[in-house]
């Protein structure tokens, strides 16, 4: 059997750290970002993001909020802010390329690329946090483990949301510790590829599917996770 430590899985983290000028803008601005990498030159962060918006003026009041952060040091746009260069993928009917320059103490890339976390997809900033989709080779322990060191190191708040690791062409998860409501509401989600970027369908969509409200399917999925995830959360639905 091949070591534990060899095996590689993927996590979906949700991420809060502090002097982050994505996740000020986004946090009062109803637009996102979706950042494509990030590299240090002449000791400064330069950042290639896709700016997203549901209108132009959103659009245009986002990135006007990031050449004001006093986070930032500049910002110069890679197009004319009217196309969709991501292949279809970003969502919103207004995007626009970006790179950004800030200072690299701001930034949570190295602390989790300097341990191992290489992003698999685009990091997405939303409503004042950074949702990030990692491989990391590891076991489960030893992930959590290089998790709080960098919550700690950064003064973040890291949560996780999912972590699947290939095994015979199935995931590490188990559901039998899940109730039959739980089980459902976790099967659906995956199968209608909500734990995916972009989402395919939204927690108000499975809510109306299940004819469930959207509190109550969020707190099936919270459980639920917190369970598969080895979490401690008291049963009551």
């Amino acid at each position: 059997m091949a070591d534990e430590e060899s095996e590689g899985v993927r996590v979906s983290l949700d991420i809060w750290h502090p002097n982050c000028w994505t996740l000020e803008v986004t946090s009062t601005i109803d637009a996102g970002l979706l950042g494509h990498g990030v590299h240090a030159i002449d000791g400064v962060a330069n950042g290639r993001f896709t700016a997203y918006a549901d209108t132009t003026d959103a659009l245009d009041e986002l990135v006007a909020a990031i050449r004001a952060s006093p986070l930032t040091e500049s910002v110069w746009e890679t197009d004319d802010g009217h196309g969709h260069g991501d292949g279809g993928s970003v969502p919103g009917s207004a995007s626009r390329g970006i790179v950004v320059r800030y200072g690299l103490d701001n930034s949570i890339n190295e602390a989790l690329v300097s341990r191992g976390f290489i992003p698999d997809e685009p990091v997405r900033m939303q409503g004042g946090r950074e949702y990030w989709t990692v491989l990391v080779q590891g076991s489960r322990p030893t992930v959590h483990d290089r998790i709080a060191e960098i919550s700690e190191e950064m003064g973040a708040d890291i949560r996780v949301e999912l972590m699947t690791a290939p095994q015979n062409g199935s995931g590490i998860f188990r559901t039998d510790d899940l109730s039959e409501r739980q089980r459902e509401v976790f099967d659906l989600a995956r199968r209608r590829d909500y734990y995916q970027w972009p989402r395919a369908v939204s927690a108000g969509d499975l809510a109306d599917e299940l004819g469930i409200s959207k509190a109550t399917l969020l707190e099936h999925l919270r459980k639920a996770e917190s369970k598969l995830l080895g979490g401690d959360v008291t049963d009551s639905l």
